[in-house]
């Protein structure tokens, strides 16, 4: 718990206005892009998204839109034709077991195509402030250098040790701070470290300075 203290003291100051970086202003939006930055940037998505519901403001004009153009407009971002389904998927069942409304509901939204528990926490933790932590490649890749969990682990052990480790209050925020850290500067390749507070912790530091 004193590392975990520390860790969250160190991003405190370093990241102190953490935030989803996915634009949206409709709850369905969100959950349509998160779906899709899967093995996929946020800045991506935030550009085909931006064109996507311009040109498709509403779930039923998703749901009527012709999948070869949902396929042209987001044909930029990895696995794009099974992700333009998902989205027509998406937006019928919202419409027809939803009412046109995400619910706080984790059996429902892992239930919809290309959802996972990952999207689901991310979406649950944004649109109704649950306090969930989803495990990105990011959060994954920080959580194991800095020894909160073991480089064998899973996503969902790893979801399961920082929700141990962090009090529920805090939970938001530091997940959308470890996924910051990991983007900007525990990143994968060419990590910030010298200039990290959190080196004599890491367990990378031995190779990465």
């Amino acid at each position: 718990m004193q590392k975990m203290n520390e860790i969250m003291l160190y991003l405190d100051k370093l990241i102190p206005n953490p935030a989803c970086e996915l634009n949206y202003t409709k709850d369905y939006e969100l959950l349509i892009a998160v779906m899709l930055s899967a093995q996929t940037t946020d800045k991506r998505v935030n550009m085909v998204t931006k064109i996507l519901f311009d040109k498709y403001p509403t779930l039923e004009s998703l749901d009527k839109a012709e999948i070869e153009d949902i396929i042209n407009i987001i044909r930029s971002i990895g696995n794009y034709n099974k992700k333009a389904l998902n989205i027509k998927l998406i937006a019928n069942d919202l419409l027809i077991k939803s009412n046109g409304k995400v619910p706080n509901n984790r059996e429902f939204l892992e239930s919809l195509s290309g959802v996972g528990r990952k999207t689901t926490n991310v979406v649950l933790s944004n649109l109704f402030n649950e306090p969930c932590i989803a495990v990105d490649t990011h959060v994954a890749r920080v959580s194991i250098r800095l020894g909160l969990a073991k480089p064998k682990d899973n996503v969902l052990v790893i979801e399961k040790k920082i929700t141990k480790l962090v009090p529920v209050d805090r939970r938001l925020r530091i997940h959308h701070q470890l996924v910051l850290f990991g983007r900007y500067y525990c990143k994968a390749k060419k990590p910030l470290c010298k200039d990290c507070g959190l080196i004599n912790i890491c367990k990378e530091k031995q190779k990465s300075i």
